[in-house]
């Protein structure tokens, strides 16, 4: 956004038009829905607005440009994000799909907020071609898909959703269990193809099994619960000390949770340090005629070894959500062209395929629209980025209805010395009513509301941020 795009609706020659008698004259959106209404307050919205009383009712704030904000949603969003977006009279464009990367590089350039779930990859070629963007809204828990460090150096903050979609995933994780124990998914395929074979060597309860958790997060410790419930001892391993639920048990090592385990479940994130976690020496240390559950991401486990090892009969069942790389969209895809392993996978007895579905429940994804929906309208009407993954934590009480004549700065910066010498420099002559910044790396994130402003006061502002050197982004919201 050049200087001229962001100043352009403001009529100096007529400071006391506006939205109110007091305010000055700045074009609004040219949506149809131009006053930009705040979406309906959700039960959690006191974390959002402490400070205000009842009788102030808050003041929306709008952002300072002219042109409207554009949104992408990739991917058949929820439809409860879709609605909270265009309830704020911002222009959304749905697509059902990902996007290729040479498609998305074209059609990101002019969009303000870009919302994905979990095939979109966003490189820093593709971030590099956004000269708009000012948020990303990851419609799931991981955020692996994008650049975060690219995006936090230009000024893109990054919304996911860490919880909403976790007792989804820890649900399938129990139907898998038992179905592996049970061997359904073998039975079922031999009826319908005609065939009864009414067995039960090899088929268990799962009472009184042990359940072996690798990441006790937010799904490994909901998984426990229901566990146990099932009448299943629990033991969990993670790189940190963490309380246990109910009567689980963290043990100190990996190869001490896959030599006790009947059943083995991967809960962790993609990093370098869960890539092929579980290979071949793992393998090895399970136990004989145990289980195996990843439905985290495709890069824990290595597939050519697992496929080995139920050859081999030393593991009597698997059920795999996730793979290393999956297809863009639905379809008969999956297959040696995508994975070279993929026909060998497929004919293995007593292992569940399913299409990266952990997260796929009507709940999951209506939680997952609204919580990442109502972070990008935080963000785009206030600067909040309490949530962000990839920004300082910061916020400040939002503005009340009498406060008319207040602008609110975000001055997004190299975290250097002398930047906030230099920034108070510039907003000493004003009234700062309020005012914060944080730091998170190379990053520094300041936000400051200043009272009695005029047109070219917001003017002077903007531009005077915009010629400091530490400058990454700056936003005026009024």
């Amino acid at each position: 956004m050049t200087i001229e795009d962001a100043t352009s609706g403001i009529d100096i020659a007529s400071p006391t038009n506006g939205l109110s008698s007091q305010r000055p004259s700045i074009s609004l959106s040219k949506s149809p829905s131009a006053t930009y209404p705040r979406s309906p307050a959700s039960k959690d919205a006191s974390r959002w607005q402490r400070g205000n009383t009842a009788a102030s009712a808050a003041k929306p704030l709008k952002p300072f440009a002219t042109e409207d904000i554009k949104i992408l949603l990739l991917e058949n969003v929820n439809q409860t994000g879709r609605d909270i977006l265009a309830a704020q009279g911002y222009q959304v464009d749905v697509l059902k799909t990902s996007l290729p990367e040479d498609e998305l590089v074209k059609r990101i350039r002019d969009v303000h907020v870009i919302g994905i779930r979990s095939k979109t990859q966003l490189t820093a070629r593709v971030l590099r071609e956004a000269k708009n963007l000012i948020v990303i809204g990851c419609f799931c828990i991981g955020t692996n898909q994008v650049d975060t460090q690219y995006a936090a150096k230009h000024g893109i903050a990054v919304f996911n959703s860490p919880f909403s979609n976790s007792r989804s995933v820890a649900e399938l994780v129990i139907a898998e269990v038992i179905a592996l124990a049970r061997q359904l998914g073998d039975r079922s395929n031999e009826l319908h193809k005609g065939t009864w074979n009414k067995v039960s060597s090899g088929c268990w309860e799962i009472r009184g099994k042990t359940l072996g958790i690798i990441g006790y997060g937010h799904i490994g410790s909901q998984l426990s619960v229901l566990a146990e419930a099932m009448g299943m001892t629990v033991v969990f391993y993670d790189v940190v000390n963490l309380m246990a639920l109910g009567t689980a048990k963290q043990v100190p090592t990996l190869e001490t949770l896959l030599g006790a385990a009947d059943f083995v479940t991967c809960h962790v994130p993609e990093l370098p340090e869960t890539h092929n976690m579980i290979g071949r020496l793992q393998f090895e240390q399970m136990k004989h005629g145990s289980y195996l559950i990843n439905a985290s991401r495709g890069s824990v486990i290595d597939i050519p070894a697992l496929i080995d090892v139920m050859r081999s009969g030393k593991l009597v069942g698997a059920a795999l959500d996730v793979y290393p790389a999956e297809p863009g969209g639905n379809g008969d895809y999956f297959t040696s062209d995508l994975n070279l392993w993929a026909e060998d996978l497929r004919s293995l007895k007593n292992i569940i395929l399913t299409p990266h579905i952990g997260g796929s429940t009507e709940e999951a994804q209506s939680a997952i629209g609204i919580e990442v929906s109502e972070a990008l309208v935080r963000y785009v009407n206030e600067g909040c980025t309490l949530g962000a993954v990839n920004m300082p934590e910061v916020n400040l009480r939002s503005l009340t209805m009498e406060e008319e004549n207040h602008v609110r700065v975000i001055y997004i910066h190299h975290n250097v010395p002398g930047v906030l010498k230099k920034v108070n420099e510039i907003l000493g002559d004003h009234n700062v009513d309020k005012q914060t910044t944080d730091s998170r790396g190379d990053v520094a994130y300041l936000m400051a509301d200043i009272s009695d402003v005029n047109a070219s006061v917001i003017k002077d502002l903007y531009q005077s941020l915009e010629g400091l050197s530490s400058r990454i982004m700056t936003r005026v919201l009024y």
